[in-house]
């Protein structure tokens, strides 16, 4: 047992010797490769999403409790809206990595100057517009001299409602705005301190649910819808049908108009694609459901957004999550998907390794029982060169070199595979000597017969 272990740990000297230069020298490429594609996404990124108890900071955790899923910690940060949140990504000291824009909020050019991508648009945003009234208005020219809030600078609303009064001929400053946030401006139209308030959110907000719901609070219906979607292309016309706030009491009683921009999930354009990805899943999962103003499947898409579209989003509206999504792990389908490039250079690298590096193995091994030979043949030409009066003296000397060489070689510890050259190298040296023993004895038979 103590030879076979010693014989076991001379081969994996050995083959560690052979194989550890070519093998490191794949594990390095790799090491480099890996840091320079950088697969692994961090584990943290933040999220700007709106003011306290709005739909975007709703979804915003959701987003957070299905990133965690995978490991991701999603940090939601409160702001004033879609407005201050562009700032936010256009700012580069600011620790904001994606945030929700509504659509309308900048445009094409200024998107690729400051290095902005789109993830999709996520759902529709209408605006409501409530007021209080005997009778219905339905022109936003009869809003003249009334009290409108429209809701902090930070949430776009405002720029958006100016944008609508100035292209029915009405200047903003023949209205008394304010810019309440919703809760106060809330409690303002309802005790009658003002006379309406505008914002864009989706449907499910509370707010919404109570004024549709509220006597005396009026929703203005766009009549014009269609043609402030053609005027406008970042705004899409829907409808809010008849009962579908509630059935039984029809309500609505008839079909409102409204004019809608889209929510959209904007990012810096070097986020990790990993997390691009994972966002991108993330809103097929909240927002494929069906709504008041969407079918299953509408959304997400790559409609109605004027920010480049990430390509990674494309492939995904266009095609469904990637192949390895579906049957893998989201860490090892991705490590697979930003690696297998570099996979497969390695393994074209190891192909001609796999060829030369056992080749080297044999003859680093065989190395260590031909080098001998060469001693064998010194001997040899040490005999065959020395004169006849010297002969002797050199036969002597060679046969005690002989000697030293094969108890040297007796010491060899090889691979039990390669025992049959050591075997063969033992022979030959035996072979040497009794050559070495033999013209010997002839030097000294012709020295006798010479002799008087």
């Amino acid at each position: 047992m103590p030879n076979f272990l010693r014989f076991t740990t001379l081969s994996l000297r050995d083959l560690v010797i052979t194989f550890g230069p070519p093998l490191l020298l794949v594990v390095l490429v790799g090491v480099i490769a890996y840091r320079i594609i950088d697969p692994s996404p961090p584990k943290v990124v933040t999220l700007s999403a709106g003011q306290e108890s709005s739909a975007y900071e709703n979804l915003a955790k959701r987003y957070a409790a299905v990133l965690a899923r995978e490991g991701i910690q999603v940090k939601v940060v409160r702001s004033e809206g879609s407005f201050e949140n562009l700032e936010r990504l256009k700012d580069p000291d600011s620790s904001i990595d994606i945030a929700f824009v509504q659509s309308g909020s900048t445009d094409l050019v200024q998107a690729e100057k400051i290095g902005l991508i789109s993830l999709g648009s996520l759902f529709v945003e209408p605006v409501w517009l409530f007021y209080r009234a005997e009778s219905k208005l339905d022109h936003l020219r009869q809003f003249r001299n009334l009290k409108i809030n429209v809701g902090p600078t930070g949430t776009g609303v405002p720029q958006l409602f100016g944008k609508l009064l100035v292209a029915n001929g009405v200047n903003p400053s023949h209205l008394a705005l304010s810019d309440m946030e919703n809760t106060a401006a809330t409690v303002a139209l309802l005790s009658g301190k003002i006379d309406g308030m505008v914002f864009s959110s989706a449907a499910e907000g509370l707010l919404i649910q109570m004024l549709l719901q509220t006597p005396g609070i009026r929703l203005f219906s766009f009549s014009q819808a269609e043609a402030y979607s053609r005027r406008f292309p970042f705004l899409s016309n829907v409808t809010l049908p008849k009962g579908i706030i509630n059935l039984g009491r029809n309500q609505p009683s008839h079909d409102i108009q409204l004019i809608a921009p889209t929510a959209t999930l904007v990012a810096r354009e070097d986020l990790h694609p990993a997390l691009i990805d994972l966002f991108v899943q993330a809103a097929a999962e909240i927002h494929g459901a069906p709504g008041w103003f969407q079918r299953r499947g509408d959304f997400p898409n790559a409609h109605f957004t004027e920010i480049p579209l990430a390509s990674s989003a494309e492939k995904f509206f266009k095609n469904g999550p990637p192949l390895l999504n579906r049957y893998l792990p989201f860490w090892l389908a991705n490590f697979f998907d930003r690696m297998w490039l570099v996979m497969v250079a390695l393994g074209a690298l190891l192909l001609p390794l796999s060829r030369v590096v056992p080749p080297l193995y044999v003859w680093k091994v065989r190395s260590r029982i031909y080098r001998w030979y060469g001693q064998l043949r010194s001997v040899e030409v040490a005999v065959e060169e020395a004169s006849e009066a010297d002969r002797r003296e050199v036969c002597n000397h060679q046969l005690l070199r002989l000697n030293e060489i094969e108890q040297r070689v007796n010491q060899l510890t090889i691979p039990l595979s390669f025992a049959e050259e050591l075997y063969e190298l033992r022979s030959h040296i035996n072979f040497v000597r009794k050559r070495i023993l033999w013209l010997q004895q002839g030097t000294e038979a012709s020295s006798e017969a010479k002799a008087p």
